[in-house]
């Protein structure tokens, strides 16, 4: 389970503690690969405190490098049959994990679609934005294909990852239009969009508008190589 945290100070023990139940609910053992990207807010003490009272947490930390990298460097660390990602800041509750794991048996990737999630005009842009350039490249529409919420078989990730540049901005966007665009089996799941526990988002209309141009050149610069 990678989970990238970045100023979560102010929900990140509860958001984790919730994984830990949910976890133990679904009976999967699972390592948690907790992510300081250079948290300002004392996140990263706390994380450190919360992995030396769980043998089932790793924290790692490095300075800000941003969502994408972060969640690349921690699919690139991850061991075992899957490999799920979550964010920090609890916008998707772990509670909604359950029914991408029933589907896992039935695919190569098991996305979230979120249902609920509000979104200002910068947002919708880079929604649509996402789905438009990654359907060039997958060949086929992808309802939520930047969710920060999704399940991986390991060995297909593995195989992926080559294809993605180190310091992709949308990962997640690549990695799913490249799995359907190479015929990996691809399952879609509601997923209830709760909002985050604590703090503000830090993208700004601006840095969504620069961050839509860049998954834009990165998306094609995806579908030019494969065309090469």
């Amino acid at each position: 389970m990678v989970i990238p945290v970045y100023n979560e100070a102010g929900g990140i023990a509860a958001v984790v503690a919730e994984w830990e139940a949910e976890l133990d609910r679904l009976g999967v053992a699972a390592e948690l690969l907790l992510y300081d990207d250079g948290s300002r807010d004392g996140s990263g003490e706390i994380l450190a405190a919360l992995a030396a009272a769980s043998a089932r947490l790793v924290v790692r930390a490095h300075a800000n490098r941003g969502h994408g990298p972060t969640i690349l460097r921690g699919y690139r660390e991850a061991r075992g049959a899957w490999v799920a990602q979550a964010d920090g800041d609890g916008e998707i509750p772990a509670s909604a994990f359950g029914a991408l794991w029933a589907e896992r048996e039935r695919a190569d990737l098991v996305l979230g679609v979120r249902q609920g999630r509000p979104q200002s005009p910068s947002r919708r842009l880079l929604s649509r934005g996402a789905r438009l350039a990654a359907r060039a490249v997958a060949g086929a529409p992808i309802a939520d294909v930047n969710c920060p919420f999704r399940l991986h078989r390991g060995a297909r990730l593995a195989a992926l990852l080559p294809a993605i540049p180190e310091d992709a901005a949308v990962p997640n966007v690549l990695l799913a239009a490249l799995a359907v665009r190479r015929g990996l089996r691809l399952r879609e799941v509601p997923v209830p969009f709760v909002g985050r526990r604590a703090g503000v988002s830090t993208l700004a209309a601006g840095r969504l508008l620069r961050l839509a141009w860049r998954a834009g050149l990165e998306v094609a610069g995806l579908a030019l190589r494969r065309r090469g």
